[in-house]
């Protein structure tokens, strides 16, 4: 998802605006498409795993012709393929910048044919960061009284858009497709927003700390995608939990704190939403320091405090073209169902976190 253009791209609007059409730099989006064969020595058997979403399944990383090779997708890719014993061609199909409207109707409709290829055995997408950043953005600026209708919008545009990405998915992946996921949304820039606003609330007249207003509303917004999910035959891969608790139970509730953070299936909004802003709420991180145990931690936060960190290198993906190859796997086995680096970056969370839903055979 991108929830945020990184401040390099904001500098490169004016010449983007040159390259791209009008409705798109109106909407300062860029298109990061990519398709990576995990090819796996030893079969020619090859299957297919599609991604929707925006500059988070896109693997972002501050460039306009670069992306990251191993975001999240072709990490799940890795694990299929390992799995499967069989190739895995990981096909992204993303843009960056774009809500959740965009990427609805400007890749999951206007793309549906990769995910109509009979081959094809995984779909997932993630959108409504960029919602909701722009959301935030518009109120941090605010002065006088406080206007909190735009984060409603926010909410209001994810429910509807990820519930018709669920319908139209359902109606149009190739009928052998055997997972459909969607990701939830981390909380980029928590620790920043542990600040009060310049607006003051209508009813208190005093300055409202904007961590406060804004993680009911990610919550909600993160309930509605999994309980979405869990009626409509998908799973739901919670990013927030994966990202914001610890590897470990820092509380002493005999829970580890990412687990106690995850959303559980069938439970109520109103349940979920006090987990997570009041119960747990001490237990909740801001992901730039990861801990994965009372001692050691990663960063999972690239410097823009909005996108995932990630391992390896980056390939063409933008303004100039997007690749189409393959590569051996990095890794053939997986101890516990898990790589060795499957906490140590942000990519490699999300894409371990889809693969906990894979299927064991294609």
């Amino acid at each position: 998802m991108s929830i945020r253009f990184r401040r390099s791209l904001h500098t490169l609007l004016p010449f983007l605006a040159l390259l791209a059409p009008a409705s798109e730099a109106a909407a300062s989006t860029l298109n990061q498409n990519a398709s990576w064969t995990i090819d796996r020595a030893g079969t020619s058997t090859k299957y297919r795993s599609v991604a929707y979403g925006d500059s988070i399944y896109a693997g972002f990383n501050g460039s306009v012709t670069s992306a990251a090779k191993y975001a999240a997708p072709t990490v799940n890719a890795e694990y299929l393929s390992g799995q499967w014993g069989a190739d895995v061609e990981s096909v992204r199909r993303t843009k960056s910048g774009a809500v959740a409207e965009d990427v609805y109707n400007n890749k999951i409709v206007a793309e549906r044919s990769y995910m109509q290829a009979s081959n094809t055995r995984v779909v997932t997408f993630e959108m409504c960061g960029n919602d909701g950043l722009q959301a935030r953005s518009a109120f941090k600026s605010q002065t006088g009284t406080c206007n909190y209708s735009g984060l409603a919008a926010a909410e209001t545009s994810c429910k509807k858009y990820v519930t018709a990405a669920m319908d139209y998915i359902n109606a149009n992946a190739y009928a052998g497709v055997k997972l459909k996921v969607v990701s939830n949304l981390h909380y980029p820039g928590y620790a920043v927003d542990n600040v009060q606003s310049t607006c003051k609330d209508a009813g208190t007249g005093a300055t409202v700390k904007m961590q406060d207003k804004f993680l009911p509303a990610l919550a909600r917004m993160n309930f509605m995608m999994c309980d979405v999910a869990r009626q409509k035959g998908f799973q739901c891969a919670d990013n927030f939990a994966q990202y914001m608790g610890a590897d470990y139970d820092s509380n002493g509730d005999g829970r580890i704190d990412a687990e106690g953070l995850r959303y559980v299936s069938g439970e109520s909004e109103a349940s979920y939403v006090n987990r997570l802003t009041t119960a747990l709420r001490s237990t909740i991180r801001d992901a730039n320091t990861h801990f994965v145990s009372s001692g050691s931690s990663y960063d999972y936060i690239q410097s823009d405090d909005t996108h995932p960190t990630y391992n390896g290198s980056t390939f063409s993906s933008g303004l100039f073209g997007s690749t189409t190859g393959s590569g051996a796997p990095r890794y053939t086995s997986f101890s516990g169902g898990k790589n060795p680096i499957w906490n140590q970056y942000g990519h490699e969370r999300i894409g371990w976190a889809v693969s906990t839903y894979n299927p064991a055979t294609p």
